[in-house]
C-alpha cells in the first residue's frame, strides 16, 4: 500500500493545499554555462527568444539542445508547479508539481521555433503522460512553455501535425505535451547544468518515436 500511494503521488498534480512549501530565496546554481563560459542568467545578445521544453530528464535534453545549431545557450531547471523555489529532491516526489526542462535561448535568424519544435518531438515520445521512459513521475512530462501567443499558436499547431504524422506511421497513442505560457522558471542545482558535458558517461533517457515531425519549408 506505501508503494502504491508513493507511486500516485508521484504521478497526479498536487493542489496549492499539499503542494510543499518550499523557500523564498532561490537555490543556488552556476554562474557559467560548462560549455560556453556564457553567463548562464545572461544577459543575452538583443534579438534572442527563449522557449522552455520538458522531455523528460533534462540531462539528455539539454546536451541535445545545446548541441543545436541556432541554439545560444541552454539551462536545467523547473517549471510549471507550484512550489517556489524547489530542490532536485523536493521536485521527484511530486509535490511540487513541476516538470524537468531546459531553458532553450535561441537566434531566430539561425533557427525558428517551428525548427527547435521539430528537434523537441522527434527526440522523445510525448505521448507518454506523467513520465518517460523508465522515469515516472509529474517532473518528467512532456511540456513546452513559450512567452507570446504567436510561440502558442505554433507550438499547437506543430503538436498537431505530428498528432497526424503519428497516425499515419500507425502509432494511435495521443500527444500529452503541457502547452502553456511560461511562468517562473526555477534554475536547477549547479551539477544538473550541462550533466553530461561534466559526466560524458551519465545516464540520457532520450528515446523517440522514430517519427519525423513535419514543418514549413521556410522553417
Amino acid at each position: 500500500m506505501f508503494l502504491i500511494d508513493m507511486f500516485n503521488k508521484k504521478t497526479v498534480m498536487p493542489t496549492a493545499e499539499t503542494a510543499l512549501p518550499g523557500r523564498a530565496e532561490p537555490i543556488p546554481t552556476a554562474a557559467t554555462h560548462f560549455v560556453s563560459g556564457l553567463p548562464l542568467k545572461g544577459p543575452v545578445p538583443q534579438g534572442m527568444k527563449t522557449v522552455y521544453l520538458g522531455m523528460g530528464c533534462f540531462w539528455g535534453a539539454e546536451r541535445l539542445l545545446w548541441q543545436t545549431p541556432g541554439v545560444y545557450l541552454t539551462a536545467s531547471g523547473y517549471q510549471g508547479g507550484i512550489t517556489p523555489n524547489p530542490t532536485y529532491q523536493e521536485t521527484v516526489t511530486g509535490l511540487t508539481g513541476h516538470t524537468e526542462v531546459v531553458k532553450v535561448v535561441y537566434d531566430p535568424a539561425k533557427i525558428t521555433l517551428e525548427g527547435l519544435l521539430k528537434v523537441f518531438f522527434e527526440a522523445h515520445d510525448p505521448t507518454q503522460g506523467m513520465r518517460q521512459g523508465n522515469d515516472i513521475g509529474t517532473t518528467y512530462r512532456s511540456a513546452i512553455y513559450v512567452e507570446d501567443d504567436d510561440d502558442m499558436a505554433l507550438a499547437v499547431a506543430v503538436r498537431d501535425r505530428f498528432q497526424e504524422a503519428l497516425v499515419k506511421a500507425g502509432k494511435n497513442s495521443r500527444i500529452t505535451t503541457e502547452i502553456a505560457h511560461a511562468d517562473t522558471f526555477y534554475y536547477a542545482e549547479d551539477y544538473h547544468q550541462q550533466y553530461l558535458a561534466k559526466n560524458p558517461n551519465g545516464y540520457c533517457g532520450l528515446r523517440g518515436t522514430g517519427v519525423s515531425c513535419p514543418i514549413s519549408p521556410a522553417a
